[in-house]
């Protein structure tokens, strides 16, 4: 990647963060997607001053004939889509040679999902994986916020422990752009919270013995973060899923969060009041339960009206 190149990232990058609120991880992926393309670019002796269109066509047909997926070659679109506007906006460029691709889309899979005894399952599952009592209750503690609030997983992970304290009805959330929301509380996950903050609040008192810092977040680290990472927390959700008698292969934190949506939904909770839970900027994304009903809808019938059997 040429000096121009990098330049263009780097500012790009630092713009999009000061004025879209961008999360972390997003930051991450567009600075990956923009590298590739201009390690792409610098091969064939291309500059961003001057790609055309046909250029940027070539590179998303050379992410196809590299077998990468739908979603990723959209998301890269989605980088180099903005790059460009935002250097036609700059004065960088006389012309904006991204703007009418057409990108291949995401596909439409529906969420993968959990049953209301599969998420028994893993919450009892919860109770029982870990070396100490410590571990039990922290991993108790994750499942059934998880599964009460619907959080992404980062939101989790990241909770300080500040936003918990005092046996709270509702907990405020820190979401992507750093938009806030108000997240209410099960019975079970209150209990599970106390039982862990009693825990914590143990721990924490030992590193004040010391002369050592408390914790800021809720589940504490020794990672450069200060708190459990998504890797780490991802692996034990599998251990949890293990334990459970479930195939770990299909469990993750974000099909968790499904399970939460698409439960709330069935027991007849407003579509809007679901978006808001989960931090969904438009209604069209939280729309996607809807099906996901719809197709559970129409395997209940063919399963069981006696007109659907041969």
């Amino acid at each position: 990647m040429d000096a121009n190149s990098h330049r263009w990232i780097s500012t790009f990058l630092d713009a999009h963060a000061a004025e879209q609120g961008a999360t972390r991880n997003t930051q991450l992926a567009y600075a990956r997607d923009l590298r590739d393309f201009a390690d792409w670019a610098a091969h064939r002796n291309a500059e961003f001053m001057t790609l055309a269109r046909s250029d940027i066509e070539a590179y998303l047909v050379s992410c196809e004939a590299e077998g990468l997926a739908r979603s990723t070659r959209a998301r890269r679109l989605a980088a180099i889509r903005q790059l460009f506007r935002f250097a036609y906006a700059e004065g960088w460029r006389r012309d904006d040679p991204a703007s009418r691709i057409s990108g291949p889309g995401k596909s439409k899979k529906l969420p993968v999902t959990l049953s209301h005894s599969e998420v028994e399952a893993l919450l009892e599952a919860a109770r029982n994986v870990g070396r100490s009592p410590h571990d039990r209750l922290r991993n108790t503690c994750l499942l059934e916020l998880l599964y009460a609030t619907g959080l992404r997983v980062t939101e989790l992970v990241s909770l300080p422990v500040a936003a918990v304290r005092g046996n709270p009805q509702m907990i405020l959330v820190r979401g992507k752009g750093g938009k806030e929301r108000m997240v209410p509380l099960s019975a079970p996950a209150r209990d599970a919270l106390s039982a862990w903050l009693n825990e914590w609040e143990h721990a924490a008192s030992e590193l004040r013995a010391k002369r050592q810092p408390e914790p800021r977040f809720l589940f504490p680290s020794r990672g450069r973060e200060g708190h459990l990472s998504r890797v780490a927390f991802f692996l034990l959700l599998r251990e949890i899923a293990t334990a459970a008698g479930l195939d770990p292969t299909r469990i993750s934190p974000h099909v968790l969060r499904h399970a939460f949506a698409t439960h709330l939904l069935a027991g007849g909770a407003d579509l809007r009041a679901i978006q808001t839970l989960l931090g969904h900027a438009d209604v069209s994304t939280t729309e996607i339960y809807t099906h996901v009903l719809e197709e559970r809808l129409k395997t209940l019938v063919l399963d069981h009206h006696p007109l659907a059997k041969s």
